[in-house]
């Protein structure tokens, strides 16, 4: 497994076409490993071709990708990066190695995370109706999707708590019926976006199929609760629409506290 990065150059107008499609992104990923045909599928337990984008900036974003082999993204830097100043050292991305992280996963650890998904639930509009898959639209049903016990159970993880201190309503508080999951823990909602493009759905002539999907965000604290079922849902994603840059969990180390002087 490898993990890239890839820093892409926003004022490129095929810089802007990507951004602008999930599917026109997703292509050029997968275009980056060119042993996987465009029909070929992901076995369901097999690690996969993850993707995500991160706007640090107005004019900064960053492009992560999780992959089995290693990749080629000098398409990408012809087309969306700084062909100018790359070269063999310094070919405009970077590369590493997983397993190190993956390894190093052990119960009881504690990491900070960043996530985008596509949380989604079922819902029937009228009795006899069937179920219709339904995006969540505000921040405390996507943290509860996130924060839901038999979800956390299967990722391996488990959201940390904030501290009794730093909690926005301290336990027993009970005018307020329905405390924000943010108040209790450590998890944010970072960044929402709706996005909206047409799937081809082949060369027969039909139209095109509109997608929508709902982007979330969200940066918080986990402690690893079962390594194994971590380490799948860092390889094999989390949740829907893993295509369109969905599905993608990140650790990083937390901070360590400052030390004070003797």
């Amino acid at each position: 497994m490898f993990i890239s990065r890839f820093r892409v150059n926003t004022a490129r107008p095929g810089a802007r076409r990507l951004l602008s499609s999930p599917q026109a992104m997703h292509a050029a990923v997968m275009s980056s490993f060119p042993h996987i045909l465009p029909s070929d599928s992901p076995a369901p337990d097999a690690p996969r071709v993850l993707w995500r984008l991160d706007q640090q900036a107005r004019a900064e974003v960053l492009l992560y990708i999780v992959s089995p082999d290693r990749p080629d993204l000098t398409h990408l830097v012809e087309q969306a990066g700084w062909p100018a100043v790359a070269d063999p050292e310094n070919p405009g991305w970077q590369t590493r190695p997983y397993a190190p992280l993956l390894d190093r996963l052990t119960a009881g650890d504690r990491w900070a995370f960043r996530l985008t998904a596509n949380p989604v639930h079922t819902v029937r509009r009228k009795e006899g109706e069937p179920r219709k898959l339904t995006a969540h639209l505000t921040p405390v049903h996507q943290m509860g999707w996130l924060l839901d016990e038999e979800r956390q159970k299967r990722l391996g993880l488990r959201v940390c708590e904030k501290p009794a201190d730093r909690r926005l309503l301290p336990e027993g508080t009970t005018h307020h019926k329905r405390p924000h999951p943010g108040d209790r823990y450590e998890l944010t909602v970072r960044d929402t976006r709706s996005l909206s493009f047409s799937k081809s759905r082949g060369t027969d002539g039909r139209r095109d199929k509109p997608v929508s999907v709902v982007a979330v965000t969200f940066e918080g604290r986990l402690e690893v609760t079962d390594p194994d079922a971590l380490r799948r849902a860092l390889t094999q994603g989390i949740g829907r629409a893993r295509a369109y840059g969905c599905g993608l969990l990140t650790l990083a180390p937390l901070a360590q506290p400052a030390r004070k002087a003797p």
